[in-house]
């Protein structure tokens, strides 16, 4: 062979050794693309109100309230190969980032998984509890035993579910008001707690204990939960984490009062929701508002601190209408419909 056979036969030889090792060699990051949109106006693909309510009266609701979501390859236990990486880094339509923004470390893909599907059941709750305070709707708390620890004096007294209705004679609503009655009857003092156990009341007595900061405790980590006035089911399948609250709570809204709030428009957006009406910032904007406008939207209502990396990365036909709070988007909206009044729009 020539020299210049060999040279090319060695070219060719390193050259297919490197996209053998590019296809295989495993990297710590993660693909993002465009994922699933559904119009929370709609079905759930089965027939089934994607938000349902009963015991109420309810409204026809047309056009779209859209969340709109963010799909993902590669995690701990199926990274992607070195090549997804370098094209997605070469797609506008893919973000890469690193392994650890999705999955902590110490975290199983089992683990993130489980974890966002308790953010969307938590930010379901908030979105509804958000909807109905918006409407005046009162929504009275609960306090509910989360767990209980060992060798405390709750053990084998109280249980997870166990609804705390008083303490020491004090009707509680609130995991504050149980605090400051276990303040009020200190280290060592008598705690007479009432329960409802599977709807059953109870009564449970208890001496306090001494904890690690000096306050008295009983040994139960308390969670506050909702007691809606009617039932609100909101059915999304298998999609996780907490980012479509701010679209459920429009969708609720929408549904309990009449006259669209769309308008009869497409309108898709994202945000957290807590259930004083706040929205928050979510990750994977850029995909969102990919989703969204394939899907038809021509409205996308942004949280204010993903703002300017939006109008970094707005595809073309979407107008970006900024929603700091439940309140704040709704009369957006109603602005939108009637031509009147001020939109706030994304700035930098």
């Amino acid at each position: 062979m020539s020299r210049r056979a060999v040279t090319l036969a060695v070219a060719s030889a390193l050259l297919l050794a490197l996209v053998i090792v590019g296809a295989l060699l495993p990297v710590p990051y993660v693909a993002l693309y465009p994922g699933p949109t559904a119009n929370t106006l709609g079905d759930n693909g089965k027939g089934v109100p994607l938000v349902q309510i009963d015991g109420r009266q309810t409204y026809p609701a047309t056009g779209h309230l859209n969340f709109v979501t963010v799909t993902y390859r590669g995690g701990p236990d199926a990274r992607i190969d070195l090549f997804t990486a370098l094209r997605g880094w070469l797609s506008k339509d893919t973000a890469i980032v690193p392994e650890e923004t999705i999955f902590p470390k110490h975290e199983s893909q089992q683990q993130v998984d489980a974890e966002n599907t308790r953010q969307m059941q938590d930010s379901q709750e908030n979105a509804e509890a958000a909807a109905l305070q918006e409407l005046g709707i009162k929504v009275p708390t609960r306090v509910l035993v989360n767990s209980v620890q060992k060798d405390k004096p709750a053990a084998g007294k109280l249980q997870p579910n166990d609804e705390i209705t008083a303490v020491n004679g004090v009707k509680t609503a609130n995991v504050d008001q149980v605090k400051a009655q276990m303040a009020k009857a200190g280290v060592g003092g008598r705690a007479a707690l009432e329960v409802l156990r599977a709807n059953t009341p109870a009564k449970v007595d208890l001496t306090t204990a001494k904890g690690q900061d000096g306050k008295p405790v009983i040994g139960v980590v308390l969670a506050e939960d909702y007691k809606f006035p009617f039932k609100i089911n909101i059915s999304v399948g298998d999609i996780g984490g907490p980012s479509a609250g701010l679209m459920f709570s429009l969708s609720i809204v929408d549904k309990l009062t009449p006259g669209p709030l769309t308008g009869g428009k497409f309108i898709a957006g994202t945000g957290t929701i807590t259930p004083e009406g706040q929205v928050g910032p979510i990750g994977g904007i850029q995909q969102k508002m990919i989703a969204a406008r394939r899907a038809g939207a021509t409205v996308f209502l942004t949280p204010k601190d993903n703002c300017a990396e939006a109008l970094g990365a707005r595809p073309g036909g979407l107008r970006l209408v900024r929603a700091d709070t439940l309140h704040g988007a709704i009369q957006s909206l109603n602005a939108l419909n009637s031509g009147q009044g001020a939109i706030p729009a994304c700035t930098k």
